[in-house]
């Protein structure tokens, strides 16, 4: 087999990669296709992968701003900074958790509110939801936001702004968008800095 020739610099980082992810054993991978974008048009794909936690059990994993990732079992979750923001937290069947954090606003280059729900679900994969849970600012989401992000709307249009909290509006928008019975999904309004799920 021939080698093709690699510069210095990149080899050594290549080099110096595979001997950290070989000497932690830990394979570690985050939901951020090339569409995860608001820019690019078109529905969320990515390839396929085998679905299963990607990282130890006793790991934390911090989910920022239009962002999905998930943790095995007895694992946790944190979702820094929510205060405009809804998070999304999918406990599975065989344990472990998937979860994301609903930017009001798109963070550049992370999933945008109607994106983000698409991404869950693709990362669930066909892995069994023993529960959803919605926690964050109840109050400042009109459920539409996941079917279309503030930014998808023109210059001068009129976008919606929610006048009272919608729980049950988000359950069911959140229940639609992973497939998943209404019943399993609870909402609770929780806008006060970082979360931390276990």
């Amino acid at each position: 087999m021939r080698i093709p020739r690699v510069n210095g610099t990149a080899w050594l980082l290549v080099t110096a990669l595979l001997a950290y992810g070989s000497s932690t054993g830990v394979a570690m991978a985050r939901a951020r296709p090339a569409v995860a974008s608001g820019y690019l048009p078109g529905p969320v794909t990515s390839p396929a992968r085998t679905p299963g936690p990607v990282t130890p059990a006793s790991t934390n994993i911090r989910v920022g701003e239009g962002q999905v990732d998930e943790v095995g079992p007895g694992g946790s979750l944190t979702y820094p900074g929510v205060t405009s923001c809804l998070t999304v937290t999918i406990r599975l069947q065989g344990g472990g958790m998937v979860g994301a954090h609903a930017s009001l606003f798109q963070v550049p280059w992370e999933y945008r509110s109607d994106r983000i729900l698409a991404a869950v679900k693709q990362r669930i994969g066909g892995r069994g939801v023993r529960a959803v849970e919605v926690r964050g600012a109840v109050g400042a989401w009109d459920p539409s936001y996941f079917a279309k992000a503030i930014e998808s709307y023109p210059e001068g249009a009129q976008v919606p702004v929610p006048t009272e909290p919608d729980p049950d509006g988000l359950a069911r928008v959140v229940a639609d968008g992973l497939d998943v019975p209404r019943g399993k999904v609870t909402v609770e309004d929780l806008p006060d800095g970082d979360q931390t799920v276990r």
